[in-house]
């Protein structure tokens, strides 16, 4: 609220001072009651200090002179003064988008003489995606004209925005530091530079001299390693092995290619076998997740949520209709099933 009122004190200056002004963007309230779908179950929907409040600053008459004129006029109903389900916004985290339950919370607004004279239409854009919210815009029949100077609170006159290159110092500052600190500081610095001391000291002491690590045990080199070793059992060059050709009995090529399609088909199986002991080992050790239970409007497979909201149950699971949220009335729209999860 503190917003719109310094919103509305903006414009009205603006105006005041001779100059149009055109609000444009998301003002997170919903009017009229034909801007939500369902403001039929929300109570007190007027008395709403957001609603109450765009109440002040649009007139209710459309583009139609009346008898208490209100400085802004909401250009969507000017042109669009009856179209239902003209909305802008929807929760991302329900679906609702997809079956269009949401509201109409951005708007094109514009003080009563420029809607009535330049604007020629004004419309909504869901069909873009991309956000929660979709684009809104209007067509207005004007000419630009560069103005003399600039208005005093333009941000071209930030420095952030000034064009020119800004140098590090201007974001650091100077900070005093108290005496006690600074000495602090300096006694852990020092602490600290003994402890390096002794550990370098102690790290000396253990390592071995060379002295004392033997002659024998020096640097190797790279063909040291491919060398045969002296403690391996060698054999006798007197012993004779039989031949292989002596040990086995010729085969004919038939016997060979049929040796050979029995030894794959017997691997195969064993791979086989062995495969399917693995899969059954790993099934029955995780069971994986449990089927979903069905929701009782449609018999679907639910999906499971996580209470955020602070209290006892925060944590929790729970199962819920996977449909997209949606009017109570439409069928195809998600039903009213809740299901605790058990505790695993």
């Amino acid at each position: 609220m503190r917003f719109y009122r310094l919103l509305q004190i903006r414009a009205e200056a603006l105006l005041a001072a001779g100059s149009h002004v055109i609000i444009l963007g998301d003002l997170n309230t919903a009017h009229c009651r034909i801007d939500h779908w369902d403001a039929v179950n929300l109570e007190c929907f007027e008395e709403d200090p957001g609603r109450k409040w765009m109440d002040g600053l649009l007139s209710n008459l459309g583009c139609q002179a009346g008898s208490h004129v209100r400085p802004f006029i909401d250009s969507y109903r000017c042109f669009q003064p009856k179209q239902e389900g003209a909305f802008t916004c929807w929760s991302a985290v329900s679906g609702a988008r997809h079956l269009n339950y949401g509201s109409r919370l951005d708007y094109v607004l514009g003080d009563r003489t420029l809607v009535i004279d330049t604007f020629q239409d004004s419309f909504l854009l869901p069909e873009v995606m991309g956000s929660d919210h979709c684009p809104v815009g209007a067509v207005l029949s004007v000419s630009s004209v560069p103005a003399k100077q600039c208005p005093p609170l333009c941000t071209r006159f930030l420095p952030e925005f000034a064009g020119t290159q800004l140098k590090i110092l201007r974001f650091l500052v100077h900070h005093k530091q108290d005496p006690v600190f600074k000495q602090s500081v300096l006694r852990l610095g020092k602490q600290t530079q003994v402890q390096m001391h002794q550990n370098k000291a102690r790290v000396r002491s253990t390592r071995l001299r060379p002295n004392q690590t033997g002659s024998s045990r020096g640097q190797k080199s790279l063909t040291s390693y491919f060398q045969p070793s002296s403690n391996r059992p060698q054999a006798s060059p007197n012993l004779e092995l039989p031949s292989m050709g002596a040990l086995m009995t010729p085969k004919t090529p038939e016997e060979e290619v049929m040796a050979k399609v029995v030894e794959g088909q017997v691997g195969a199986s064993e791979a086989k076998d062995e495969k399917e002991v693995q899969t059954s080992f790993w099934k029955s050790l995780l069971g994986g997740p449990l089927p979903m239970p069905l929701c009782g409007g449609h018999r679907e497979p639910c999906v499971m949520r996580t209470v955020k909201k602070p209290g006892p149950n925060l944590g929790r699971h729970f199962y819920m209709c996977a449909r997209p949220r949606g009017p109570p009335t439409d069928p195809s729209s998600r039903c009213n099933f809740f299901l605790w999860s058990r505790p695993s």
